[in-house]
Order: structure tokens, then sequence, then C-alpha cells
């Protein structure tokens, strides 16, 4: 009688304990497709109460969603301040993006200014707006970047110019931020198999002008790569490990293969990188 006793009251403990631990609160900025979406139902599996900020609403009972325009000035704030003080945040993560294939001579003011104000500047309003939260719980920021940051890709320039500013942002927002108890970091894809290939801005023969034939080439070789490349679910997990880690670094690549290569990048003189690059666009 009195063994089936002391485990009811272990068991009334347990769950009085559970209940006393808080839930952590983790925001997905464009995680209703893609890696965001990937990753905001794997950190909802691992336990985390996760909400996704993005146009589009994540479908599905494990994620709530709250619509915001990381494009247009000050949505982005008003729905991460709205989360972060009914639930508290532990974990901002910036996935949000755009891209497009155009020659720089010939791109529209307002694609580019578009594809910044998604790739960049939404990234640093999401920042601004969750550190207060943050330094709160002692939380993290990841902003997925991509290895095109650090290795061009032939007309995609403004993605890759826009990724590489990220990474900067992550490292040098951790330096300020880490004193403060809040670590950020950029985690690096290389080619990943999502929509987001078919969702790419591609100038065609009356924008692209005398480049048309080069911008095909060079969309329909990143196509290939991207739909051959990482497994979603194995990008996701990089992420979530890197948001889990006590002291993580502030850009990380996913996968071997996209560290090796990053690493041979910085060994290799540009110039020789860019003709291999080239190349491998099936440029001239």
């Amino acid at each position: 009688m009195e063994l089936k006793e002391t485990k009811t009251v272990e068991k009334t403990v347990e769950k009085t304990v559970e209940r006393s631990v808080p839930r952590r609160t983790a925001i997905v900025v464009g995680g209703s497709s893609g890696i965001g979406r990937e990753t905001a139902l794997m950190l909802a599996s691992k336990g985390w109460h996760v909400v996704n900020v993005s146009r589009t609403a994540l479908t599905g009972e494990r994620v709530k969603s709250v619509t915001a325009d990381a494009a247009q000035e000050g949505e982005l704030t008003r729905a991460i301040r709205a989360v972060a003080e009914e639930h508290g945040l532990d974990l901002l993560i910036y996935s949000a993006g755009f891209s497009m294939a155009a020659p720089v001579e010939n791109a529209k003011s307002g694609d580019y200014r578009y594809l910044f104000e998604v790739n960049y500047f939404g990234a640093i309003e999401a920042l601004r707006a969750a550190v207060p939260y943050l330094k709160k719980r002692g939380g993290r920021a990841v902003l997925v970047g991509s290895l095109g940051g650090d290795i061009p890709i032939p007309y995609d320039g403004f993605y890759s110019s826009s990724k590489a500013a990220l990474s900067m942002l992550a490292r040098e927002a951790d330096m300020e931020l880490r004193t403060r108890g809040v670590r950020v970091s950029a985690l690096l894809p290389g080619g990943t198999a999502t929509d987001f290939t078919y969702n790419r801005r591609i100038y065609g023969r009356e924008e692209a002008s005398e480049y048309a034939g080069a911008v095909k080439k060079a969309s329909a070789a990143l196509a290939n790569m991207e739909q051959g490349g990482m497994n979603v679910s194995l990008v996701a997990a990089a992420i979530v490990r890197l948001a889990e880690k006590r002291n993580p670094s502030p850009v990380v690549t996913a996968g071997g293969k996209n560290g090796f290569l990053r690493f041979v990048n910085k060994l290799l003189p540009e110039r020789f990188v860019d003709r291999m690059t080239m190349r491998k666009f099936n440029q001239k």
C-alpha cells in the first residue's frame, strides 16, 4: 500500500514540475515554406512553442502563424513584440529569403531593393525587435545565410551580396551581444532541394537583353545544383543543433562538403575561384 502511494506521489510531483517549467518559445521568420518550414516543424516536434511570422500562414496545429511582410518596415517588429510580450522569447530564426537572376547592368532597382529588404534589412529589423526579449532568457538568434555569400553565383549577385552581408551582421552582432547573454550565428547551407528554386525571379530575353542566354544557362545550372543538393531536413537539423549549442560559432556551414568548399575557397586565389565558378555555371 505504501509503495503504491509513493509511486502516485512521485508521478504527481513529476507532472507539477513539468507544468512549472515554461516551454521554450521560438519565432521563425519565413517559416511557411522551405528551410524555415522544416525548421519550425522540427522545433515543434522537440517540444518548443513555435510561432511562424511570414506573409503566408503555416498550416498545421503544431505551429502558430502571425502574418507579417519582411519587406514592409515595422511589420516584423510589431509581430515579434506581440509574440514575445505574451510568451517570452528564447530563439529567433530568420529564414525569409528572395532570389533573382539578373545582370547587374539590367537589374531594376525595385527588384534588388526588394531583395535586400527581405534578405538583409528584414533580418536587422527582426534581430533588433527580438534582442530585448532574448536578453531576458539568454536566448539565441540564427540567421539563415548561404554558401553563396562566400562563393559568388553568376547572375545571382544580389542574392550573394545580401547573404555575405548577413554573415557579417551575425559576426558583428554576436560580438556585441555575447556579453549580454545572447549569441547570434549565421548558418550557411549550400544548394538545398526546396521550392525556393521555382520562386526565383529570372530575367527573360526582354529584361536581360544581351545577357539573356548567359542568365538562362546560369539559372538552369543553379536549379540543378539546388534540387540535387542537401535534403531540407538535414539543413533544419543543423539549424536546431546550432540554436541549442552552448557556445555556437558565429558562422557555420551546413554539411561537411559545404564546410570543405568554404574552407578551400578561403585558401585559393579569388581569380581562380571565380574562374572555376563561371565554368560550373556554364559561363565562358
